[in-house]
C-alpha cells in the first residue's frame, strides 16, 4: 500500500490545497506503481501547530517563514 505524509504548517493551506495534495500524491503512485495502486493509496496532509517544528536546530513559526521575525 503506498503511504505519504506531508506536514505542513497549521492554517497555511487551504482544503482546495489539501485536496490537490492527494490527488496529485495519488496520480504519482499510480504513475509508478501502476493504476492496481490507486486504491490503496494513502494521503496523510497534517497541520503542525505554530512553533511545532523547526530545522537545523532552530523552531520555526509561521512569522519567520514570512520573513516578519
Amino acid at each position: 500500500m503506498p503511504f505519504a505524509n506531508f506536514k505542513v504548517p497549521a492554517g497555511t493551506v487551504t482544503a482546495e490545497d489539501k485536496k490537490k495534495i492527494v490527488d496529485r500524491t495519488t496520480d504519482l503512485y499510480a504513475e509508478i506503481y501502476g493504476e492496481r495502486a490507486r486504491a490503496t493509496t494513502v494521503v496523510l496532509v497534517d497541520e503542525v501547530a505554530d512553533g511545532g517544528w523547526g530545522v537545523a536546530g532552530h523552531v520555526l513559526t509561521a512569522a519567520m517563514l514570512d520573513g516578519e521575525a
